[in-house]
């Protein structure tokens, strides 16, 4: 009974919250209309601008370094290695391929992005997980109904989030896929995956349906642990700590930036899975091992301490521990 009564309540409060709240969804406003074709229009700007830089460190995170390293020291002034940085390394790729060679794959992405950014959305929509309005009044509400408010509207989004992200992350999949090995292209100089419909029919001919979704758990637990953990850590110290909306958003950035720092390794081992085991030469040995799985990939990668490959964009200092078999780096100078 007790149970039952509190659900009854948490049922009642999220009505009232729905109801004091309630905006309308602006779906004919020609304002609000104009407001979401403007951020889809600078999503796509953005990613088409950054996409060289993209580029670059996704050859790093297969571990392909085709610069030799030189002697430098790092951030914190400790004498290493020093591999180029990320604007370096796109401009080798400008001089091999060209200005229009930095952009292979770009259009995978951005299919991949568009068709993750709408069906996310809307199966969210679908399945009932409404993003929660804005707060009205916010500076009148109580230190009790603040806080009624704030877990409220931590649950609301973060089920909605959760179900965003993994809906995304399953539909863009597999443009993902042919966006990273067009990428990878570059190592071997392969004119295998062309297009999006020749790289489609390489995959299905090859690998199958699972081809398509080569690499995906690596990427569902990298995106879903940034959303849960992140979102969980920003109420937390919202509803202890940290007042007011613009100090809280503030968290939530810093929260989601410091959280996928820690799980970016699973980012590194979801782009190596994707390319390993492909007919490209960047998938094979003796460029790259032959993986048994995700996991193996990561105990590895861990091992060799390469597990965090293009965290770092300026300061790249070359690993200190480096496998025998490994022959994808360009010839090191001695150190003096």
């Amino acid at each position: 009974d007790e149970v039952q009564s509190s659900l009854r309540d948490v049922y009642r409060h999220t009505e009232e919250y729905m109801a004091a709240n309630e905006v309308p969804e602006g779906g004919d406003d020609p304002e609000w209309q104009i407001t979401q074709d403007m951020q889809f229009v600078l999503r796509v700007a953005c990613t088409t601008a950054l996409y060289p830089l993209e580029y670059a460190k996704t050859l790093i995170q297969i571990g392909y370094e085709p610069i030799a390293p030189r002697p430098g020291r790092t951030l914190f002034g400790e004498r290493r290695l020093m591999l180029p940085n990320v604007f370096q390394y796109a401009a080798h790729i400008k001089n091999v391929d060209g200005f229009f060679g930095c952009f292979r794959g770009l259009s995978a992405r951005l299919v991949g992005n568009f068709l993750s950014s709408y069906y996310g959305g809307v199966v969210a929509d679908r399945l009932g997980y409404r993003e929660p309005p804005k707060r009205k009044d916010t500076g009148r509400l109580s230190y009790r109904e603040d806080r009624r408010k704030l877990k409220m509207e931590f649950v609301m989004n973060l089920k909605r989030n959760l179900v965003v992200h993994a809906t995304g992350v399953v539909i863009s999949q597999p443009f993902y896929v042919i966006s990273i090995r067009m990428m990878a292209q570059f190592v071997g100089r392969e004119r295998i995956y062309t297009g999006l419909v020749a790289s489609i029919k390489e995959i299905w001919k090859t690998e199958g349906v699972s081809g398509f979704f080569s690499g995906m758990i690596p990427r569902l637990v990298c995106d879903l642990g940034c959303v849960l953990i992140g979102s969980t850590l920003t109420y937390l110290l919202s509803a202890t700590i940290v007042e007011g909306e613009t100090s809280r958003n503030n968290l939530n950035t810093l929260s989601h930036f410091t959280v996928s720092s820690l799980l970016y390794p699973y980012h590194v081992v979801s782009t190596c899975m994707i390319v390993n085991g492909s007919r490209l030469k960047a998938g094979n040995l003796p460029l790259m091992e032959n993986y048994v799985n995700w996991r193996d990939c990561y105990a590895k990668l861990r091992a060799t301490n390469e597990h965090k490959r293009g965290s770092s964009l300026f300061f790249r200092a070359v690993p200190k521990v480096i496998t025998k078999a490994s022959n994808i780096f360009a010839p090191y100078p001695e150190m003096k």
